[in-house]
């Protein structure tokens, strides 16, 4: 957490100069005053500045951003962060170099990257955060392929009148076919088994 010392004639000065060094307002801070200003003697000799020390808040967007990049750079990954958010959730859409050991495998190790970034956040916050890690564009790229693979079991179901079970998938992935086939006239979907081996069954309805 950081943490400096600034002073000014006045203790309304002082802050303003620490907010000022900091780059953010007076909401993202607490302050507490060290020294009161004194004007001395004939308002001349020992005369002493007030001294605040601020302290700047934690905030679980800044933080899961910080930590992202230390995960990147320890890898050895040059890596732009852009960030979009909504009232539902904040996207951190990384673009670079060589980003499939980001990626791994259809997507496992930046998943288990987005987990370990959203207890980051919401550690240091005092609201419910939900952050979406993506990387060059990965998940709407995986998005089209769930929904591809959705079309094409939905019409073996129909063709071969057989339930189709599908490899295992993260939630997020199972939201993508079950909303893709909830309003095809001929099958329906549902899921069993248990996390993380918790899979998408697709029945003639």
């Amino acid at each position: 957490m950081k943490k400096l010392v600034a002073i000014g004639r006045t203790v309304e000065e002082a802050v303003r100069n620490g907010l000022s060094q900091l780059g953010v307002d007076q909401d993202r801070v607490t302050v507490s005053v060290l020294e009161q200003p004194s004007k001395g003697l004939f308002g001349l000799i020992g005369a002493k500045n007030a001294k605040v020390e601020i302290e700047l808040l934690p905030d679980g967007e800044e933080e899961a951003v910080n930590f992202l990049r230390e995960v990147t750079e320890a890898m050895g990954l040059q890596v732009q962060i852009d960030r979009k958010s909504d009232r539902e959730q904040l996207l951190l859409h990384m673009t670079g170099g060589d980003l499939g050991i980001l990626i791994g495998r259809r997507g496992q190790t930046l998943d288990s990257l987005q987990y370990l970034v959203n207890i980051v956040a919401n550690r240091h916050s005092d609201r419910h955060l939900r952050i979406v890690l993506d990387a060059e564009q990965f998940r709407e790229r995986r998005r089209q392929t769930l929904e591809s693979l959705s079309d094409r079991m939905a019409g073996r179901v129909v063709r071969t009148r057989k339930e189709v079970v599908l490899e295992p998938m993260s939630s997020q992935e199972r939201k993508i076919i079950h909303a893709r086939l909830q309003t095809h006239p001929q099958v329906k979907t549902y899921s069993q088994g248990d996390e993380p081996h918790r899979s998408i069954v697709i029945a003639l309805k």
